[in-house]
């Protein structure tokens, strides 16, 4: 079962990998109930069965739900019912979340990758730094603040580069999609504007380069990536320039992952170190639900496979 919104190309690539292999899959986008997704779930005692027993229905499958060997949770869309006035289409997203939602965070025997419940706990950067500390990581000095002296003398103190502490949707005046970069600041920057919300600062590493790794069940797929703009702090700023490396990680590094994901509960993520000049990783952050397949495209690894065996894969 693939859950994710109608434009993925991650899903593509995966689906069609799992056709090919004769693996029968179930996509679907929760945008899509209850117009084209419907959901029947019994608990309990059903018919000499124990447990949860049901059916869901998109338009082109009907899945036993207690057959789901896993489920690819990837960048779905939320429950719309635009047709409600507020109130109720507030109400009735609720049900649908902790109802149909509920269902699929409970499938017995289900893989998940990852578990809805675990990729909302691993997004908290400071939950990732600590965890990170805890398994031996190399970690940049950070402070999360409100407090406008309390930024300025940690700024003072050290070259320091501003990241949000969640990306989410942001326009600008004009409607047009905008991203928020790492970028480096300076104390003389720093107003009492910072006291209106929390904010995230952190040391800037003096590094040669990144270092992208994504972890796939028992795989592990290791990118070092070079930038042609050496100023040029967030690597995303600009594909355009970037130069990838296969590399291969230490064991002590895949040790420290997988007991990061371990940590979570997770079966796959896309971890960022920095390089420095000694070639030592030092970690930024692990997304829990990050992109992975232009790696795949640039470097010719074969994540697309890793990811369908770990779909495949008999977990029963």
């Amino acid at each position: 079962m693939v859950v994710t919104e109608i434009d993925d190309a991650h899903a593509d690539l995966v689906i069609a990998e799992l056709g090919r292999r004769g693996v029968p899959v179930a996509r679907f986008d929760p945008s899509d109930f209850p117009d084209r997704l419907s959901m029947s779930a019994y608990i309990g005692d059903q018919d000499d069965a124990r447990g949860l027993l049901g059916w869901l229905t998109t338009p082109s499958r009907v899945v036993a739900l207690n057959t789901v060997r896993s489920l690819y949770y990837r960048r779905p869309t939320t429950f719309s019912f635009a047709q409600l006035e507020p109130q109720a289409a507030r109400f009735a997203a609720a049900q649908a979340r902790f109802g149909l939602g509920g269902v699929l965070a409970s499938l017995p025997g289900c893989r998940y990758v990852n578990h809805p419940n675990a990729i909302g706990d691993a997004e908290y950067k400071p939950v990732q730094l600590a965890a990170a500390v805890e398994v031996g990581f190399d970690v940049p000095p950070t402070l999360i603040t409100s407090d406008p002296a309390d930024a300025r003398e940690f700024v003072a103190r050290q070259p320091t580069i501003y990241k949000p502490l969640y990306v989410g949707e942001y326009e600008t005046d004009d409607g047009q999609a905008a991203s928020i970069w790492v970028r480096e600041v300076i104390a003389d920057e720093l107003d009492d504007s910072v006291g209106s919300t929390m904010h995230l600062f952190q040391g800037c590493v003096d590094k040669r380069a990144d270092l992208r790794a994504t972890v796939i069940g028992d795989e592990a797929f290791c990118v070092r990536i070079e930038t042609a703009d050496p100023m040029q702090i967030d690597w995303r700023y600009d594909y355009g320039q970037l130069s990838y490396t296969v590399v291969r990680p230490a064991p002590d590094l895949i040790a420290a992952m997988r007991a990061y994901l371990k940590r979570f509960g997770l079966a796959f993520g896309c971890f960022d170190f920095a390089l420095t000049k000694e070639g030592e990783p030092v970690f930024l952050e692990c997304n829990p639900n990050g992109q992975w397949a232009w790696l795949e495209d640039e470097t010719g690894e074969p994540m697309v496979a890793a990811m369908a065996d770990l779909l495949q894969g008999d977990v029963r």
